[in-house]
């Protein structure tokens, strides 16, 4: 297990190479703590939101309000977590690798060229703890839970997040349509979902 800040946290998931903040469609789930059923229940079929769950709908919808060049793909409030996707569609830029970065889905952008003998190049996942930057996937996810739980904690809600989330980078046109599909099914889908536990 690796050391961050002299603390032992858990290897990231994440890819290496690639900086969260480039442009790219990506699939983000956010949990509730221990699973609590905080943002409503399933009844046939269909979401009903408490009033938890209304807040976190009303707030994500506000996310391309308070992040720059961030669209929202399809997005579903389940009893204990959420899915959707956000797009970040920055203007063409070019990145380190002297890839031009637009606003088509992820790709692998690896620089292929091999470091000379004894060199190393830092990865854009290198200083992933050292400063999660604005405008990239874990500040965006950050400001949400943190805007939800502050009006939650106004108004007396039972809330929590769990403490990590996950999220995918999405490839290509194919596994966009999948994951969308997938989003949209989620509640016809709930009892065999493998986040509904209770």
């Amino acid at each position: 297990m690796d050391k961050f800040q002299n603390k032992y946290r858990n290897g990231s998931a994440r890819a290496h190479w690639w900086d969260y903040g480039w442009n790219g469609a990506y699939f983000i789930t956010i949990c509730t703590r221990n699973r609590g059923h905080y943002f409503g229940e399933i009844y046939d079929g269909k979401m009903e939101l408490s009033h938890l769950g209304i807040i976190a709908n009303v707030l994500w919808h506000e996310i391309p309000n308070h992040s720059v060049s961030v669209e929202l793909g399809d997005f579903v409030i389940m009893p204990n977590h959420i899915h959707g996707i956000l797009i970040i569609d920055k203007p063409n830029v070019v990145v380190e690798t002297g890839h031009i970065v637009g606003s088509e889905h992820a790709l692998n952008l690896r620089a292929q060229s091999p470091q000379p003998h004894g060199t190393q190049s830092l990865q854009p996942g290198d200083t992933r703890f050292q400063n999660i930057g604005k405008n990239t996937i874990s500040s965006i996810i950050g400001s949400y839970k943190s805007a939800v739980t502050k009006h939650a904690n106004r108004l007396k809600l039972k809330n929590g997040w769990q403490n990590l989330f996950h999220d995918r980078i999405i490839r290509n046109d194919e596994e966009y349509q999948r994951i969308s599909n997938y989003i949209i099914n989620n509640p016809i889908n709930w009892e065999k979902d493998k986040l509904n536990l209770l």
